[in-house]
């Protein structure tokens, strides 16, 4: 038989997405990904709602218990390119294996905790499984999905995910903390995980489009510790003040270090993050998209739960089901968004419309007071916001990862994750910080013993957050329209299929 006879029959019986053809079981995928994802995703915000009981049954203090959330940002942030880098190296089944097993079992052990330290670590160890499972994730379904129209409609569903997951884990944190105990929103991933990992085992394939690279140790040090840097100073700076060192310090380190970072980049010989994927003019736009999407979503989530909360006197459970409207306008739009309008306008018209969407429902979410209710003055807000949302996350998050080439598809999509974790990471640092300053203001030169003044107080608060968020959103609409290229992206125009060597 012939060396081309050979070669010809190798291809034939390869996996139908090697030969560059869809994958038959594409759609199962799909849903096992999207399960995966979710995890990751809900595990941002589900302990958020249980960390007043687990603090109350673990006994820390209030100043501790900020690190039971950075903990895990901490070693999502700063391990994400090295676990994109992991999967393209040695392949993506393991890694998305490997990382469904570890979140279940670090999730188990905070589920156990039996004290703030083995907390803690448990949430530590999460953020590190996470960082490997997450951009094994999304590269999977970026090489997957072949067809462009496929493609958009599985990133529409991935984006709704990403973006309406921190709402679907208030709720889901507010339920079994109300109905079994807080311990149960860590054990709760060791359930997803059984699915996750029984799906992946049967339906994925393994793909080392970069096996013939090296691991750039270099560029993994100055990453992660620039990352952690970056994502530490400004975790700090709720706690601590802008002024202090451990804020300044660690902010200026980072950026020294990611500086570094890119400068390495330029001279390794096997680069942790290859420079190409970032000079491309429409996937440059989506990063910067993702990572100011991360930041304005924070004012949403957090402040507003503390006002459905503690001023309207909502439970957690009715909390999270109050965030189900801004779920499903944001699905909704997700689904527009990648199918119908960017195929059709483009990204230049698209992304910066939702933006501007964004920014009039946070603008029109600043209209709470003291004595307002649910339906008149946050429901309508938050649909909008969710609209807006819908037509910026998942758009951007398919174009950041689309036209990379195979043996890059890990390290892009670890990128796309980085820029949502540490944009989350800043809007919490700054929102929290104005929030504060606002209230502290307000409170100044007024009766601060008096329960009307420190409730308008609070009010002043959040909507100085919502204020803030909103400018955030307009920054990203300017940012969107003068970036993104005109026309309908390449990829989506000429359908070109994702082969793997």
């Amino acid at each position: 038989m012939s060396q081309k006879t050979l070669a010809e029959s190798s291809r034939a019986g390869a996996p139908a997405t090697e030969r560059g053809e869809a994958s038959p079981r594409r759609w199962w995928i799909l849903a096992v990904i999207a399960i995966a994802q979710l995890m990751v995703v809900l595990d941002a915000t589900i302990v958020n709602i249980a960390l007043p009981s687990a603090q109350s049954d673990l006994g820390f203090s209030d100043g501790s218990r900020q690190w039971i959330v950075t903990a895990y940002a901490l070693a999502f942030a700063s391990l994400l390119l090295l676990g994109g880098r992991i999967a393209d190296l040695f392949g993506r089944k393991p890694a998305f294996l490997v990382g469904v097993v570890g979140f279940a079992l670090a999730s188990a052990l905070g589920g156990a905790a039996n004290g703030f330290t083995m907390l803690v670590v448990a949430r530590a160890l999460q953020g590190a499984f996470g960082a490997l499972l997450a951009p094994a994730a999304l590269s999977l379904l970026n090489t997957t999905f072949t067809d462009a129209r496929e493609r958009a409609r599985a990133f529409s569903v991935y984006g709704a995910i990403a973006g309406a997951g921190g709402a679907v884990g208030l709720l889901l944190g507010g339920v079994l903390t109300d109905a079994l105990d807080w311990r149960w929103t860590l054990y709760v991933n060791v359930a997803i995980a059984v699915v996750a990992f029984a799906g992946g085992w049967i339906l994925l394939g393994n793909h080392r489009d970069a096996a013939g690279a090296k691991l750039d140790v270099p560029g993994t040090v100055l990453v992660a510790s620039g990352l952690f840097s970056l994502v530490y100073g400004f975790s700090n700076a709720e706690s601590h003040d802008w002024g202090s060192p451990l804020t300044w310090g660690f902010l200026i380190a980072g950026g020294l270090l990611l500086t570094a970072f890119a400068w390495w980049q330029t001279r390794a010989a096997h680069p942790l993050l290859p420079l190409r994927i970032l000079l491309d003019r429409d996937r440059a736009a989506s990063f910067l998209a993702v990572l100011i999407t991360g930041a304005g979503m924070f004012g949403v989530f957090l402040f507003l739960t503390y006002y459905l909360q503690l001023n309207l006197g909502f439970s957690p459970t009715k909390t999270g089901v109050a965030f189900l409207p801004m779920v499903g306008a944001l699905m909704v739009a997700a689904q527009l968004g990648t199918t119908v309008l960017v195929p059709r306008l483009g990204p230049k018209a698209v992304i910066p419309l939702g933006f501007a969407i964004a920014t009039a429902g946070m603008a029109w979410l600043t209209g709470i007071g003291v004595g307002s209710h649910y339906v008149s003055a946050v429901l309508p807000q938050l649909v909008v916001i969710g609209a807006g949302l819908g037509l910026v996350m998942p758009p951007a998050m398919q174009l950041a990862t689309g036209g990379v080439a195979a043996e890059d598809a890990g390290v892009a999509s670890a990128t796309v994750n980085a820029m949502q974790q540490v944009g989350g990471s800043i809007g919490t640092a700054l929102l929290n910080t104005l929030a504060a300053s606002a209230a502290t203001d307000y409170i100044a030169g007024r009766d601060a013993t008096s329960e009307l003044v420190r409730a308008r107080a609070t009010i002043e608060s959040y909507t100085t957050a919502f204020w803030w968020s909103a400018v955030l959103f307009g920054a990203g609409a300017v940012i969107a329209f003068l970036l993104y290229r005109r026309g309908v992206p390449k990829q989506d125009a000429n359908a070109a299929p994702v082969v793997h060597m």
